[in-house]
């Protein structure tokens, strides 16, 4: 689905990545994490063709006709002078799709998230984690092959982000492929069939590891949290932020 090769990039000279290489499968979802900086929001805009990467090769099979993306700043990516709806089914006029349709897609979507009858209310009306569910229903109801997250849920409260992230494992379909940047590393485990580290100066990939935690749909807060397995892999991706050294 996804291929990355000797990618880098710099601004205003100054390197920020460098020989990135990372391949992802349809249908999963990979956590990126890195300390603040090292050009984790950069990759993710870069595969999304929001910036012209400096250098190497990004092959994304659908893009850019089959990307959404999900950004923190929730309330700067919806329009606050549309309903709820509009919002949902605004990208969907890409689609081609009939009015009715795009209605129809959207207050599925809707309901996937648990927004149902919050339709004809405007985001400002919504509370900060309802808007964010707004922006994943907007993702999906576009049905993407390809999912761009860039920390969705980094402005919400941590009962609110818990929340999402069972959301997010529970409606993301088999056939979409996620690529989810965080700067919280219990998260990325949690979430992720995969995580990769970011880390050095410029940044580069210090390791991909496998989760091993079974289907997100069956993770649970408390339960997977606990498990030996998440503890040894989150001590493992904390020390590798800490005190980085490439694992290729």
């Amino acid at each position: 689905m996804l291929t990355i090769k000797g990618f880098g990039h710099a601004y205003a000279g100054q390197p920020v990545l460098r020989d990135v290489d990372l391949t992802m499968a349809d249908g999963e979802l990979v956590s990126i994490v890195g300390p603040s900086g090292c050009g984790k929001s950069t990759l993710l805009r870069c595969v999304a063709g929001l910036i012209a990467p400096g250098e190497g090769e990004i092959r994304a099979d659908g893009v850019p006709d089959d990307v959404a993306i999900v950004l923190q700043e929730y309330g700067r990516s919806l329009l606050p002078w549309l309903s709820v709806l509009e919002n949902v089914a605004l990208p969907l006029r890409h689609r081609g799709l009939t009015t009715a349709r795009r209605r129809a897609a959207a207050r599925t979507a809707l309901d996937q998230v648990g927004l149902a009858g919050v339709e004809r209310k405007h985001p400002w009306q919504l509370s900060g984690g309802m808007q964010q569910r707004v922006s994943i229903a907007r993702a999906l109801a576009y049905r993407p092959r390809l999912l761009l997250m860039d920390e969705p849920f980094g402005s919400v409260d941590a009962q609110t982000r818990e929340d999402l992230e069972d959301l997010l494992l529970a409606v993301r379909g088999d056939d979409t492929t996620v690529l989810f940047v965080t700067h919280d590393i219990d998260e990325s485990v949690y979430v992720g069939d995969r995580v990769v580290v970011l880390g050095g100066s410029p940044a580069t990939v210090l390791a991909d590891l496998p989760v091993g935690l079974g289907p997100g749909r069956s993770r649970d807060q408390i339960v997977t949290r606990e498990q030996p397995g998440f503890v040894r892999l989150r001590s493992e991706v904390g020390r590798l932020i800490r005190h980085p050294s490439p694992q290729r």
